[in-house]
């Protein structure tokens, strides 16, 4: 598939079989994740797989947008192992990890696999309920699963503000 295809193509999946994902197609994604380009290729980036009852009763506990998924990943990254912009102390953490879910989302997608990214969610409880350490920052987090057969894009998937609005040339 070309990329603008896959791109355009690629929607946010809010309804799942309960198929589990095979571990090959997890592996795939997960690599998808190991070659996604992070600031001065420091790396930072943990994902969690949470694909057992016991992990997916947890994260209900932590969003509503768990969308019964059989599968999801949390996408952190280590603030200990970030470049920092040495300008201003900015730290690339948010950035990296967003670039891997990406990665991660364009590979699923291309896999045949359904995905949301999903940011609403309690980081407190995450963190607690699996025990994730203070010095990795929870970014996003990535449920998927094979789309429902009658899983369809939100009714906004294909709206796109004018090109003026957004893209603008030397100087704003």
């Amino acid at each position: 598939m070309d990329f603008l295809k896959l791109a355009t193509d690629r929607y946010s999946v809010r309804k799942f079989t309960d198929k589990p994902l095979e571990k090959e197609l997890v592996e795939k994604i997960l690599e998808a994740a190991k070659v996604a380009p992070t600031g001065c290729n420091y790396q930072p980036q943990r994902i969690l797989v949470i694909n057992s009852e016991e992990a997916l009763t947890k994260l209900k506990e932590c969003t509503r947008c768990h969308f019964d998924a059989p599968c999801a990943m949390l996408i952190c990254y280590n603030k200990d192992e970030c470049w920092t912009r040495p300008y201003d102390g900015t730290q690339s953490g948010v950035v990296d990890a967003s670039i891997v879910t990406t990665h991660m989302m364009l590979q699923a997608a291309e896999l045949g696999v359904g995905t949301t990214w999903v940011m609403h969610f309690n980081p407190f409880k995450m963190r607690e309920a699996f025990e994730i350490a203070e010095n990795v920052e929870p970014v996003a987090l990535l449920v998927m699963g094979y789309p429902a057969s009658d899983a369809e894009p939100n009714e906004r998937h294909t709206l796109c503000r004018p090109e003026e609005e957004i893209i603008f040339y030397n100087k704003f």
